[in-house]
């Protein structure tokens, strides 16, 4: 078997519009096309006993052990790894369920898809369970368990951490849209203006002078001191001879931390002698020069979570360790206590595996124990010298046990010290007395502290500490969305955006957009390409200044990674039309619509879907769509049209030359088609559909007509507005039109628009697209021996496979199919095409450049005519 290919689809895509984490993975049976699972002998026994957890695999059948039933009776290779990918993510701790197999159209090719939690190891479980499955055929031995491990790393290594995941989960149950800013835990909650921002626990809100101070120990504790909280005594030491003046001064026994420690790193406690001081002394300079030494409090380790000054939960932490039975050593013991289902790797349970580090062989040592000596019947070994969950600590939820006192303490502090999420570590015997009574302190202030040991404590009520954030961050009232609409089509995408665009800005947003040609930002390009996959997308919805997103959304980008946003207000389809077929499985205009459809699938339940009255694959998607949904028309008296008018529905429609919304039998009539300069004049008749199309988005989403008629009058088509759409340039004897058309209706559109121009000749320089069918490029050309008296055959840049003699003979063929005796010739360069056609027009001559590379064309031409007009001048 062959991979052919893996790609990481992370919106909604077309597989499926909810599950938005889907792995895509292309595989070339090869000769196990021919061995279906019952004809491979032994397969059965072998995959039950590798994954016998395979069982609760429902599969089709619908029940408890329909898969194997499926491989019993027969299923083929493709389907099979398909299950062993959903379930090595499952057995790495990664629970996800969804996926499907499907054959393409080439015979033994099959798309594998399943979802996954964590894209590198989604695609790490695509290879994974191809090698997995080859070794289940052969009979081989396998070591699965390094998989499994490898993929627990891999989560370890890019997943958000659990205080940053409980953020996003909380976010995601608010209905916020959020997106990873990079790798690491930086994370925006929200688009465009209404974003807010979070690292860690640590949000666009928290204050950075707080952040200095609780990070210096020294200074927190010296303003905790002076705001009358209880401190631990001691003192800053840099060297043996501090580190003596203090001891002398609080007396034994102390701690030893780093001053710019965290997670108990460097931390040495109840020191009761100067050779272990000198030690401990020594360890934390690793981490900090600067070491804080203070008097050792006994009682437990507690901290307490305060958010936007508001206590929300506190907890008991215990440092990691074993019981003694009197029977087993303390490996034993921690091995055991390892077992404890709820103990994983790293993050991924509520609990941490327990590792014998230095901190633990130090520990043992004063206990004069090693990690072979057996403790006795009930004796507690204390395996770690701070109580983090990260090192196999466990919490003990105490939130309802404290004092009023202490919540206005922990409150107070929070304010003191500045922290909207604030973690405070207090040493006491208790909470439920005030800290004053029983001699309890303050140990440290932590910004950015961790939610886990609340989320999750070992005892007590779990709680929700990530609600309250997301209260600080969104409170009642406040949006996190911005408005957006997605266009998508064959045809009028990136006219129709642009126009949408105009619209939106002439109504006092600022506007966002994505096309063809590039991003833009309040009509500022940003970055200049084709830039209408779901890159683009975020980019618009990253951006903190945009208001209102309005989305080119093309093919390729759908069947790349799927869209770059999780849904949206409005969708347009402008058209589908036979173009990109034979590509990427797409084979047939139904599976080009399915790819257009994400678009409008991904509406949300009272948002509107606007697509094309006038075409065919429009109205069956109409029909399956859960949103509101509206036509426009060229044709006011097409049946179709006619039975939604009478239904009462709102279409938008052109009639009697003006471009017009209908309710029912009702008629608004937003603007004369002539008064369009996008229209040219009434003429481009697809440019008027392409109007229709925004106008109605525009109506429906609350623009008022009169406004919408002043931004189509406004919005004039040319080499800035609409670069490569209908751009025509007047020379004083001739005429050249540049147009982006590159398949038979945008063709066929410029052929209707040249049947209304009079033109003495009409020189054509057109192009066959490599990746197009054969039929496709013949068909174009075939339209071009129509318009045109005279063809210039030229070549793209990129051939896409193809030779140029082979483009060129299909074009050749397509001409002699047009029944006209035109006249051509080949200049295989674009630039030199156009200077050609150029010099040999002739008065009243019309050339019209169809070209995929616009920027090149538009600026040869508008040095012909800068010259034309500097000559003028002299």
């Amino acid at each position: 078997m062959k991979i052919l290919k893996i790609q990481a689809l992370r919106g909604p895509n077309i597989w499926s519009v909810q599950r938005k984490k889907l792995i895509q993975m292309r595989l070339d049976l090869e000769e196990m096309e021919q061995f279906p699972t019952n004809k491979i002998e032994g397969f059965k026994e072998r995959i039950e006993a590798m994954f016998p957890t395979m069982f609760e695999h429902r599969c089709s059948e619908g029940v408890p052990g329909g898969f194997f039933s499926r491989v019993e009776r027969g299923t083929w290779m493709g389907h099979v790894i398909e299950h062993i990918a959903l379930e090595i993510q499952t057995l790495a701790g990664m629970e996800t369920g969804f996926g499907r197999t499907r054959e393409t159209k080439t015979p033994g090719t099959y798309n594998v898809v399943f979802s996954y939690t964590e894209e590198n190891v989604g695609l790490f479980a695509a290879e994974s369970a191809v090698a997995i499955a080859e070794a289940l055929i052969a009979g081989t031995e396998y070591d699965l368990e390094a998989d499994i491990q490898k993929m627990r790393e891999i989560r370890e290594r890019v997943r958000l951490g659990p205080s940053t995941g409980s953020i996003v989960e909380e976010a995601v149950a608010r209905d916020i849209p959020w997106i990873r800013l990079g790798t690491n835990s930086l994370v925006q909650l929200g688009y465009g203006v209404h974003q807010m921002r979070f690292q860690a626990t640590i949000t666009c809100k928290t204050s950075n002078i707080a952040v200095d101070i609780a990070c210096n120990k020294e200074e927190t504790k010296r303003m905790l001191d002076l705001a009358s909280i209880p401190v631990a005594s001691g003192s800053i030491c840099v060297d043996e001879e501090d580190l003596e003046a203090t001891i002398k001064k609080i007396g034994y026994p102390i701690v030893l931390k780093p001053l710019d420690g965290n997670h108990g790193k460097g931390a040495s406690i109840n020191v009761t002698n100067w050779e272990d001081a000198k030690a401990g002394l020594v360890y934390a300079q690793k981490y900090s020069r600067r070491v804080i030494v203070e008097k050792f409090i006994t009682g437990f380790d507690f901290r307490v979570l305060v958010i936007d000054n508001k206590l929300v939960a506190a907890a008991k932490r215990v440092p990691a360790h074993v019981i003694g039975d009197g029977k087993n050593t303390i490996q034993y013991l921690i091995d055991e206590t390892n077992k404890d289902p709820r103990r994983g790797y790293g993050h991924e349970n509520v609990l941490t595996q327990i590792d014998v580090d230095r901190d633990t062989l130090d520990l043992l040592e004063k206990l004069d124990y090693t990690v072979d000596s057996i403790p006795k019947n009930g004796e507690i070994v204390y395996l770690k010298s701070t109580a983090n969950l990260s090192t196999g600590g466990t919490s003990v939820d105490v939130t309802d046990m404290m004092h009023p006192e202490n919540i206005f303490l922990a409150e107070r502090i929070s304010r003191v010290i500045g922290l909207d999420v604030c973690g405070v570590d207090i040493m006491a015997e208790n909470l439920t007395q005030p800290l004053k009574e029983n001699g309890g302190c303050i140990l440290e202030v932590n910004a950015a502290p961790g939610f886990r040991m609340h989320l999750a404590p070992s005892e007590g009520l779990p709680r929700n500490v990530a609600s309250p954030v997301i209260d600080m961050l969104y409170p009642p009232g406040k949006p996190s969305r911005i408005p957006i609409i997605a266009v998508t089509g064959t045809n009028g995408k990136t006219t129709t955006t642009r126009l949408l665009a105009h619209i939106v800005k002439n109504n006092g947003y600022k506007v966002g957009f994505t096309t063809s040609d590039g991003i833009y930002i309040q009509n500022h390009m940003m970055e200049k390409g084709d830039t209408t996959g779901p890159i683009s997308a975020e980019y618009i919805l990253k951006d903190p200044t945009v208001e209102f997103a309005v989305l080119e959304t093309a093919r390729g980008g759908i069947l790349r990674s799927g869209l770059g946003f999780s849904r949206c207000d409005i969708g347009v389809i402008t058209n589908i039309q036979e173009d990109h077929l034979g590509l990427s499985d797409i084979h047939t205009l139904d599976d080009l619509a399915r790819v257009k459809s994400t678009v409008v699938k991904s509406i949300k339940k009272d948002g509107w879907a606007i697509l094309n009255g006038d075409d065919d694959q429009c109205i069956k998607i109409g029909e399956e769509l859960s949103c509101n949904v509206a036509y426009f028309s060229m044709d006011e008296d097409s049946p179709f049209i006619k039975k939604q008018s009478k239904e009462g529905k709102i279409v938008a429609v052109y009639e009697n030359g003006f471009i017009t919304v209908k309710k029912g039998e009702w008629k608004i009539r937003v603007e004369r088609a002539t008064h369009v300069p996008l229209t040219l004049g009434g003429k481009a008749k697809f440019m008027i559909a392409n109007a229709l199309a925004a106008t109605l988005a525009s109506y429906l989403w609350g623009f008022k007509t009169e406004d919408i008629s002043l931004s189509l009058q406004t919005f004039i088509p040319s080499v800035a507005q609409t670069p490569g759409r209908m751009n025509i340039f007047d020379f004083k004897k001739f005429k050249v039109l540049i147009d982006f058309a590159h398949n038979p209706a945008g063709y066929l559109g410029v052929e209707d628009y040249l049947n209304s121009v009079e033109a003495n000749k009409k020189i054509g320089i057109i192009a066959g697209v490599g990746d197009r069918r054969d039929e496709d490029i013949k068909e174009c050309a075939k339209i071009a021996g129509r318009m045109f008296d005279h063809i210039i055959i030229r070549s793209e840049k990129h051939l896409r496979g193809r030779t140029e003699d082979e483009i060129n003979n299909l074009i050749l063929d397509g001409i002699s199919e047009s029944g006209r005796n035109v006249t051509y010739e080949i200049i295989s360069k674009e630039v030199e095409a156009i200077k050609h056609a150029i010099n040999i027009a002739e008065e009243g001559t019309y050339i019209t450049a169809l070209s995929d590379v616009v920027t090149n064309a538009i600026e040869i031409v508008q040095q012909y005519l800068d010259k034309e007009n500097e000559a003028g001048m002299i």
